[in-house]
């Protein structure tokens, strides 16, 4: 088995250490390099090294080439990195903050490690995705087939939420529910009528799901009274995505994921249009995955009437924070 190497970018906080941590223990992986720009990182770094592993652990700040040598031969690289929400603070007022931080860290992909496959915690996905796709397409490396918004948690929290209102908690990993759109409040649109196993939940129970599917990020950050936002459940999400990526494209085991991609450069990404009833550049959808990373967009398939409806809400919201993106990536080229 060939031992791969992925890059952290962000691996020193409060989402970056725990998918730190996950990320060591995937067999596929022989080297895990962590790159922060608080000290701090080397400490991580050195408390994971003590694991019983197949992975080696080295910790890297921007001394010394840190980033360089951090994503030089890098098969993997997720981007935690950024400032999080605090009460009252949207994923949109992030924005100008995280952006700059997406920039440098897309420059360094290009330079280091451009054939990488990345994927986007860092919020507002919606608008971090975008720059990106701008800072790698201007250094002329950007394949759409490896860059990738990770929207996962969206996916976990459908699944457990349902389970809960179904009064099955314990039973969420049965359940599968696509969730479309974006990543962002009102533009993440979880696909109740495709869930597997089917499930009736309707009227109030429904809308109050959705909702709480929606502003998930909300309900932590209120219950950890202002002291951080979702750390845990997005490091989990976030290993959930990478191992996906590791076994389709590097163990021969191709699978479907669902993440917030740029669609004209995708096979099947023209479809989109035509199943949502808009062109969109950017949506959160269903992808088939395989050793060249994204080898299919999925149709995103009948929606409800309700779905339908929330689908209308998100397009303009997501629609803005595309532009915002895009224009910002162009215009710190």
């Amino acid at each position: 088995m060939v031992l791969i190497k992925a890059a952290i970018c962000g691996a020193g906080g409060g989402i970056g250490q725990p998918l730190s941590l996950l990320t060591a223990q995937n067999p596929h992986i022989g080297e895990v390099s962590l790159f922060d720009v608080v000290p701090s990182v080397h400490g991580v770094a050195a408390d994971l090294s003590h694991l019983d592993g197949t992975a080696v652990v080295k910790g890297y700040t921007k001394e010394n080439d840190g980033l360089k040598h951090a994503l030089t031969g890098a098969n993997v690289v997720i981007i935690p990195a950024g400032v999080p929400r605090k009460p009252g603070m949207t994923r949109d007022d992030l924005f100008k903050i995280n952006a700059s931080i997406c920039r440098d860290l897309a420059t360094g992909i290009a330079d280091y490690a451009p054939d990488a496959i990345v994927g986007v915690v860092s919020n507002p996905v919606n608008s971090t995705v975008p720059v990106f796709v701008e800072t790698l397409k201007a250094k002329g490396v950007f394949n759409a087939r490896k860059v990738f918004g990770v929207t996962t948690l969206d996916i976990v929290r459908s699944s457990k939420f349902v389970a809960e209102v179904l009064g099955k908690p314990n039973e969420a990993p049965q359940y599968t529910i696509p969730v479309i759109g974006g990543h962002s409040g009102k533009t993440i649109i979880p696909v109740i009528s495709q869930s597997q196993p089917k499930v009736d939940i309707s009227g109030d129970k429904l809308n109050t799901l959705v909702n709480r599917i929606q502003f998930g990020g909300d309900e932590v950050v209120k219950a950890k009274d202002g002291a951080g936002s979702a750390t845990l459940s997005m490091a989990y999400a976030g290993s959930k995505f990478l191992n996906a990526v590791v076994s389709s494209v590097y163990a021969d085991k191709p699978s479907v994921i669902q993440a917030y991609v740029y669609l004209p450069e995708l096979p099947g990404g023209d479809a989109i249009k035509n199943d949502i009833g808009k062109d969109v550049s950017y949506f959160s959808v269903s992808l088939q995955l395989g050793k060249s990373g994204v080898e299919k967009v999925l149709p995103v398939g009948p929606l409800s009437d309700y779905e339908k409806g929330l689908l209308q809400e998100a397009l303009p919201e997501l629609d803005a924070s595309i532009v915002k993106g895009v224009g910002f990536g162009k215009s710190s080229l």
